[in-house]
């Protein structure tokens, strides 16, 4: 798998990187030690999780993995804080102590005492001004708890302002990006492009739509079909959305490849973008995406694919 340079940074990252929302959750322990082998048979390194995942239990079981299945030093580990979840309830705190306590937590179940990069899960001034959020991404660096710092689910103008006061290098910014969801080209990309920080693209599969998985129907064990999940995936359902996959399904077909080998490699081509995250919830689904060949797009097919998507 081809590793590149975190934008401006001196942080190499693989073309896809493996998300961890569902271990713990919708994934057990059998199914994501099979998907972390193939991921890492594969050529990938890069394993993405965060303190709210299934309420820590996916930092718990990655760690588990951490020195059995892989060396500690042979992967790199991202994790994010600001947010935390308890019985179901979601709470946001920013706040320097909240996120350096998320920090040691999140180290603790990873059973690691360092992260190679540590992200502000999101945006949140009513907690705590954001200098005083970014002088706890600057601690976690000088104590070396975190090798690399960067930001999540900020806008343009928030990524631009956080660079701007930050203390110390924000390396990366993570945002989800695919033919579904382009609004980070209105600011994010171009404010990522001149400011430094590489994009990790979150859910470049549109939430699992762009697979074309349903085209005809809601597949019974699938994600829009569970009580607790399915409003996560609604709103790309029908409408335009439905009418970019059929164009996605179309071009595939033309070129006898995947749909989502199409909707990968047009991610991984756009500015700016280093890596992208992807979140399989079983080992069946990690294969199809690791046999996707991510070469690129066609110009013709490329240009089909601008215009049919374009926000």
């Amino acid at each position: 798998m081809e590793h590149k340079r975190l934008g401006n940074s001196g942080l190499k990252v693989p073309q896809l990187s493996l998300g961890t929302m569902t271990w713990g959750e919708e994934t057990d322990e059998e199914g994501a030690g099979a998907m972390l082998r193939a991921y890492l048979d594969a050529g990938g390194s890069l394993l993405d999780t965060a303190a709210p995942y299934a309420e820590g239990r996916s930092e718990a079981m990655l760690g588990a993995f951490l020195g059995e299945l892989v060396p500690r030093q042979e992967v790199l580990v991202v994790s994010k804080a600001g947010v935390t979840r308890s019985e179901g309830r979601r709470e946001v705190d920013t706040s320097r102590g909240a996120m350096l306590r998320s920090l040691d937590a999140s180290l603790a179940r990873l059973g690691t005492d360092y992260l190679d990069l540590w992200l502000v899960h999101l945006w949140d001034d009513a907690s705590a001004p954001l200098e005083e959020t970014l002088s706890a991404l600057e601690h976690a660096v000088s104590s070396g708890r975190a090798r690399y710092v960067g930001v999540s689910n900020y806008s343009g103008w928030q990524l631009a302002r956080a660079v701007s006061v930050s203390p110390v290098p924000l390396v990366a910014v993570q945002n989800e990006y695919s033919l579904l969801q382009r609004r980070p080209e209105a600011e994010v990309i171009p404010a990522a492009t001149a400011l430094g920080p590489g994009v990790m693209a979150w859910s470049p599969l549109g939430r699992g739509v762009l697979t074309g998985k349903y085209r005809t129907g809601t597949p019974a064990d699938s994600r829009a079909a569970s009580e607790q999940h399915a409003g996560f995936v609604e709103p790309y359902l029908s409408g335009r959305p439905a009418r970019i996959v059929d164009a996605l399904a179309t071009a595939a077909r033309g070129l006898d490849v995947q749909p989502l080998d199409l909707a990968l490699s047009w991610v991984l081509q756009r500015p700016a973008v280093g890596t992208a995250v992807v979140g399989p919830r079983t080992p069946a689904q990690l294969d199809e995406i690791l046999k996707a060949p991510l070469d690129a797009l066609p110009a013709e097919i490329a240009h089909v694919l601008d215009e049919i998507s374009a926000p």
